[in-house]
C-alpha cells in the first residue's frame, strides 16, 4: 500500500509524451465493432455502428454526374451521455490506418494552449484521422479555435470524428449571438455527417443515482485498504489544479489505482469547477474509483452553474463523478 498526495505531484510534459496522450481511454483499448452492444431499443446504435464501421471504405470523392464530387471528410455523432458514443469513437480509431489520435475536445484545446496554436497545427498535421471526444461549444474563443484547427488539417486529407450532446447546424444557439461565431459553427458543420444515437445512460443503469458519501472514519480505512492512493484535502486538490495547466493532468493521476477526497464542498467560483470537470474527465477515461467524505460529489455544483452556459459539462461529471462512487478496487 503506498498513500501519495496529489497537491504534491508537479507534472512536466514534453511535445512527444502530449502527443503520446492521445489515445482511448484504458476502457476502450480493445473497444471494436464487434465488442459494442447496441440496444434493441434503439434501433440508432446499430445502424450507426454500421455507419461508422464503413467510415474508411469511403473514397475522399466520388463521382456525381461525371464529376468528382467530395464525400464528407468527417462524422459527427450527436446523443446523449453514455449511450455508446466513445466505444463507437474508439473502435474507428483503432480500425484506422496510419498517424491517427484520439483526445477530448479539452484535451485538443489543452494541446494547443500548452504548444501554442502554429506548433500545435504542426504536431498534428499529416495524421490520417483525428478522434475528438465531447465536442463542446461552452466557450467561442475554443470552438473557433478548434473550428480553424479542423479546417486546416481536413484540408489535407485528415478525417475527423466526433461526438457531442448538440447537432452541429444547433451549435451555439441560445448562448451566443455573434455572427461570426455562428458563421464558423455553421461552416464547421458543412464538413460533416451528422449521426442522431438515442439510447439510455449505460452509467444511470449501473448505480443508484447518486454519488455514495463516506464517513471521516470509511475514507480513512480506504486510503489504507491497499494500491496506490492518492489522499487528500479536497479543497488543496482544488487549489492545485490551478497551479497546473489541464494538459498535465493526465500525468498527475498517472499510477494511481484510486482516489480519496476528505471535507468536500461545494463550488463557489466557476474558474475551479472548470478545472475539477476536467480532472474528472481523466479519472473517468482511467477508471480510477472515487471514495470522499463531506457533500456528497453530485451535489457540488450549485444551481446558479448549473443553469448556465456550462451545464452539459457539468451534468457530464456528475454523471461521471456518481460512476466512479461506485466503482469497485
Amino acid at each position: 500500500m503506498a498513500e501519495i498526495r496529489l497537491v504534491e505531484r508537479f507534472p512536466q510534459l514534453t511535445t512527444a509524451q502530449m502527443l503520446a496522450h492521445l489515445v482511448p481511454p484504458p476502457q476502450f483499448h480493445n473497444a471494436s465493432f464487434e465488442s459494442y452492444v447496441p440496444d434493441d431499443e434503439y434501433p440508432t446504435q446499430a445502424s450507426t455502428r454500421d455507419v461508422v464501421r464503413n467510415f474508411f471504405t469511403q473514397p475522399k470523392s466520388s463521382k456525381l454526374f461525371g464529376k468528382a464530387a467530395p464525400v464528407a471528410a468527417g462524422i459527427y455523432l450527436d446523443g446523449g451521455f453514455g449511450v455508446g458514443k466513445t466505444h463507437l469513437l474508439a473502435s474507428a480509431f483503432h480500425m484506422a490506418k496510419g498517424r491517427k489520435y484520439f483526445g477530448t475536445f479539452i484535451e485538443y484545446t489543452a494541446l494547443v494552449g500548452a504548444l501554442g496554436y502554429a506548433n500545435a497545427v504542426t504536431a498534428l498535421k499529416g495524421a490520417a484521422f483525428i478522434a475528438i471526444d465531447e465536442f463542446e461549444l461552452d466557450d467561442p474563443g475554443d470552438t473557433m479555435l478548434m473550428t480553424r484547427l479542423l479546417g486546416e488539417l481536413m484540408d489535407t486529407g485528415t478525417r475527423v470524428m466526433a461526438t457531442s450532446n448538440t447537432p452541429p447546424n444547433a451549435l451555439g444557439e441560445g448562448r451566443f449571438a455573434a455572427a461570426d461565431f455562428l458563421r464558423e459553427i455553421h461552416a464547421l458543420s458543412a464538413r460533416f455527417t451528422t449521426i442522431r444515437i438515442d439510447g439510455v445512460d449505460y452509467r444511470h443503469r449501473e448505480n443508484t443515482g447518486r454519488a455514495v458519501v463516506c464517513t471521516p472514519q470509511q475514507v480513512l480505512e480506504f486510503a489504507a485498504s491497499g494500491g496506490v492512493v492518492a489522499h487528500d484535502d479536497f479543497a488543496s486538490v482544488v487549489r492545485h489544479l490551478g497551479s497546473l495547466h489541464p494538459s498535465k493532468y493526465v500525468v498527475l493521476i498517472e499510477g494511481v489505482d484510486a482516489i480519496v477526497w476528505s471535507d468536500v464542498t461545494p463550488f463557489t467560483d466557476q474558474n475551479d469547477a472548470l478545472r475539477f470537470v476536467a480532472l474528472v474527465d481523466r479519472l473517468y477515461d482511467a477508471d480510477i474509483p472515487i471514495r470522499a467524505s463531506g457533500e456528497a460529489l453530485d451535489a457540488i455544483f450549485p444551481d446558479d452553474m448549473l443553469s448556465g452556459g456550462y451545464r452539459k459539462k457539468y451534468l457530464r461529471a456528475v454523471s461521471r463523478l456518481i460512476a466512479l462512487t461506485h466503482r469497485s478496487v
